[in-house]
C-alpha cells in the first residue's frame, strides 16, 4: 500500500525530472528521487502505466541489453520480494485476527470474572444480612425463652397461692363446721337442760333465764363468729376467682408466648437452610473465579507463546529478505556481465 502523498502525479514528475538529466527512471531511481518515499510495488504499478500511455511518438529510445537486463532483473526481483512480502503480510493478517479474538475472549473473560466478583460481593453482603438476622432472631428466641420461664415461674407462683387459698378455704369451711356443729350441740344442751330443768323449782327460773341469757350471748357471739366466717369465704372465693382469671390469662401469654417460640424457630431453620444455599452459591461462585482466572492466565501465556512465535517468524523473514535482497544484488551483476 503506497504512503501518504505518493500517487501517480508524484512518481510521472519525478521520472520527468529524471528522463531530463538523460538517467534511467527504474524503481529505485525514481524512488530516490521522491525522497525514499512510496512502495517500490507502486511505483512499478505507476511506471508500468506512464509506458502504456506513451504514444508511439513520445516513446523513448531502445535502451541497451545491459539495461533492458538489468530492469528485468529488478522486476524479477521486485516480484520475488513482492511474493515474499505475501506470505509474511498473511502471516501478519493471521497473527493480528488471533490477537483480536485472544484479546475478545480476554476482554469476555475480565467481564466474566468482574460480574462473578460482583456476584460474591453481593452474595457475601446477602450472607452477612442473613447472618445479622439470624443472630437477632436468636437473640429474641433467648429473650423469648426468658420471658418464658418467667412466666413460669409466675404460674409456678400463682398455683402455690392458689394452693394457700384452698387450704385457707378448707380451713374456714372446716371451723365453720365446727362452730355449727358447737352451736347445735349447745342448743341440744340447751334444750335438754330446759326439758330437764323444767320440772324443778320456779326458784330456779330466774337462774335458768340467766343461764339463758348467757347462753343466748353465746350464741348471739357464735353467730357473729360464724357471719364473720362466711364473709372471710366469700372474700376468700371472690380472690380465688381473680386467682383463676389470672391463672388463665397466664396460661394464655405461655401459649402465645410458646406459639412465638415455635414461629422463631422455624424462622431460625428457615435462615439456616437459606444461609446453607448462599454458602453453596458462593462456594461455585468461587470455583467458577478461579476457573476463569486459569483460563485467563492459560490464554495469556498463549498470547505471549503467540507473540514470541510472530516475533520469530518476523525476524526469519527478515533474514530471508535480506538474503534474498542480497542474493538478487549479487545475481542483477553477474547477470549484466552474462548478457
Amino acid at each position: 500500500m503506497a504512503r501518504g502523498g505518493v500517487n501517480k502525479a508524484v512518481v510521472q514528475a519525478a521520472r520527468l525530472a529524471i528522463l531530463a538529466r538523460g538517467e534511467n527512471p527504474s524503481i529505485d531511481a525514481v524512488r530516490i528521487e521522491m525522497g525514499n518515499t512510496g512502495s517500490k510495488t507502486t511505483i512499478h504499478r505507476y511506471l508500468k502505466e506512464l509506458g502504456e500511455d506513451l504514444k508511439p511518438a513520445e516513446a523513448e529510445p531502445a535502451e541497451p541489453v545491459d539495461d533492458e537486463l538489468l530492469a528485468l532483473v529488478s522486476r524479477l526481483a521486485q516480484r520475488l520480494k513482492e511474493q515474499a512480502q505475501e506470505p509474511i503480510d498473511q502471516a501478519r493478517e493471521q497473527f493480528e485476527t488471533q490477537r483480536k479474538a485472544l484479546e475478545t475472549q480476554l476482554e469476555e473473560a475480565r467481564e466474566a470474572n468482574t460480574e462473578l466478583h460482583q456476584q460474591y460481593e453481593i452474595q457475601s453482603l446477602a450472607l452477612t444480612q442473613e447472618s445479622e438476622a439470624l443472630h437477632e432472631t436468636r437473640a429474641l428466641l433467648q429473650a423469648e425463652q426468658t420471658r418464658n420461664a418467667g412466666l413460669n415461674q409466675a404460674l409456678a407462683d400463682f398455683e402455690l397461692r392458689l394452693q394457700d387459698k384452698d387450704e385457707q378455704i378448707r380451713s374456714l369451711e372446716e371451723k365453720h363446721l365446727h362452730a355449727r356443729d358447737a352451736l347445735e350441740h349447745y342448743r341440744n344442751a340447751v334444750k335438754e337442760q330446759r326439758e330437764q330443768e323444767h320440772s324443778r323449782h320456779e326458784s330456779q327460773v330466774q337462774q335458768l333465764q340467766m343461764e339463758l341469757r348467757q347462753a343466748q350471748q353465746s350464741a348471739l357471739v357464735r353467730q357473729d363468729e360464724i357471719t364473720q366466717l362466711h364473709r372471710d369465704n366469700e372474700r376468700l372465693l371472690t380472690e380465688n376467682r381473680g386467682t383463676l382469671r389470672e391463672l388463665g390469662s397466664m396460661q394464655e401469654q405461655l401459649k402465645q408466648s410458646n406459639t412465638r417460640q415455635d414461629q422463631l424457630l422455624e424462622q431460625i431453620t428457615r435462615v439456616d437452610g437459606e444461609r446453607t444455599l448462599l454458602q453453596e452459591r458462593l462456594r461455585v461462585a468461587l470455583l467458577e473465579s478461579q476457573s476463569l482466572k486459569q483460563n485467563i492466565d492459560e490464554q495469556a501465556q498463549l498470547n505471549k507463546s503467540l507473540e514470541s512465535r510472530l516475533t520469530k517468524a518476523q525476524a526469519d523473514l527478515d533474514q530471508e529478505s535480506v538474503r534474498l535482497a542480497a542474493a538478487l544484488e549479487a545475481a542483477a551483476p553477474d547477470a549484466a556481465k552474462d548478457a
